[in-house]
């Protein structure tokens, strides 16, 4: 199918159960590899959580490149150094801000290192300290943010039902603003309106001069679903979200079937 290039999601996608690559995965990204085809990690991480991961799969190497912050984000995964890179300014942090305390669920701010804590609702202490360790955690006042503030995404990080019934009362200007969707049963993403991995991998294309027709990508949740629309060949996990699947091309067996490496194996290298 001539396919160039292969995205692919991270955490119910290339990482199993143990939120480790299996030996199937690693091997068929290597082979991949060998084939000339580019494999890029598309995730909402930042670069610094995602790298044990790249070392495991070998995408450290001069050339490979990741596409972070769920498409905020591109950059060279050996030096770090951007490919582009969009962010959110202090005025928009603010307005977010507010609209997490009308809703009463924690927010986070985060850029390239940190997470930033600014004050919770009261008895709502974020919960996602229990997903990211990578990252420093650091409290911050929000009457004394410089104007030059830039941050790559906020988060809503919460109990799922309640979580839910929050995102419900979002009102409809601020899905017409931002980028705003799950990645995670109980972590919301709020991202410039020009992000999403769909786009970010529109980004990359340019950049590296393929059609879409040569790309593929592949995931299972709501954040998927922009790449999985856009590249040529969307293929959906056995384990995904049944919106991705409907829309999806192709779908590959679980992320515990190493469903990664069975699409690389079928649709790249046969």
């Amino acid at each position: 199918m001539g396919i160039k290039l292969v995205a692919l999601d991270l955490d119910g996608t290339l990482l199993n159960k143990e939120k480790e690559v299996s030996k199937e995965n690693r091997q068929a990204i290597q082979r991949a590899k060998e084939a000339g085809v580019k494999v890029v990690l598309c995730t909402g991480r930042p670069l610094k959580a995602i790298l044990h991961i790249l070392e495991a799969c070998n995408l450290l190497e001069e050339g490979d490149l990741g596409i972070t912050y769920n498409g905020g984000l591109i950059q060279w995964t050996q030096t770090g150094e951007s490919l582009s890179q969009i962010t959110m300014s202090k005025e928009e942090v603010l307005e977010i801000y507010e609209l997490s305390k009308e809703l009463d669920v924690p927010c986070n701010f985060i850029d390239l290192n940190t997470v930033y804590e600014p004050a919770y609702p009261k008895g709502k202490n974020s919960l996602y300290p229990t997903i990211m360790d990578i990252l420093a955690f650091k409290p911050i006042n929000t009457a004394s943010l410089p104007d030059s503030t830039a941050m790559n995404k906020l988060i809503f990080c919460w109990h799922e039902y309640e979580l839910d019934e929050a995102i419900r009362k979002i009102p409809d200007e601020f899905h017409e603003r931002y980028t705003i969707m799950k990645s995670r049963p109980n972590l919301l993403e709020i991202l410039p309106k020009t992000v999403d991995k769909g786009k970010g991998l529109a980004l990359l294309a340019k950049e590296l001069k393929l059609d879409v027709s040569e790309i593929m990508a592949i995931g299972d949740q709501e954040n998927d679903l922009a790449m999985i629309q856009y590249a040529g060949i969307g293929v959906a996990m056995e384990n995904a979200t049944e919106e991705v699947k409907q829309h999806a091309d192709l779908v590959t067996k679980s992320n515990v079937d190493h469903g990664v490496a069975y699409a690389i194996e079928q649709y790249v290298l046969n």
